[in-house]
């Protein structure tokens, strides 16, 4: 990745919001509560790398044995978003080719967005896609935290 336009991308970005929308264009709930946390960085050579914390995760309980542990472990993969692979960028739309995840389903599968730039932000936007039993696009902001073009 040598040119500009794809430079602008490359840095750490950290999320400063995320809403979620009905294809019918009302706002739903936030996806990943209202306070998530989250780092996405963009590698010279084409590597991405994405995580995101949801809002409100608690502390595992110190000494817990199962089904409390098993039930306190499967809260905190179900609010907790990680994966890295290789990207590309294709006019306004930024791919994703997803080598490890913590979800397992999106391995060797795209993750197609649609990426506008905003200053030092960028905006990410999924596709329609079925989310809690709805179809819903998700808007992600990201706040760029190092600059590298």
């Amino acid at each position: 990745m040598t040119d500009c336009q794809n430079d602008k991308l490359v840095g750490t970005w950290k999320l400063v919001s995320a809403s979620s929308r009905a294809a019918t264009g009302e706002h739903n709930e936030p996806p990943y509560g209202s306070n998530p946390a989250g780092f996405l960085t963009y590698t010279e050579d084409g590597r991405v790398c994405a995580m995101i914390s949801y809002d409100g995760r608690k502390l595992l309980t110190a000494g817990a044995k199962p089904p409390i542990l098993l039930e306190e472990q499967a809260e905190a993969f179900k609010t907790f978003l990680a994966y890295c692979g290789r990207y590309r960028v294709n006019g306004d739309k930024v791919i994703h080719s997803i080598e490890v995840s913590s979800i397992q389903n999106y391995v060797n599968r795209e993750l197609v967005r649609t990426l506008k730039f905003q200053g030092d932000q960028i905006v990410l936007m999924t596709p329609p896609t079925m989310v809690n039993g709805k179809i819903q696009t998700i808007e992600l902001v990201w706040r760029r935290i190092d600059t590298i073009c």
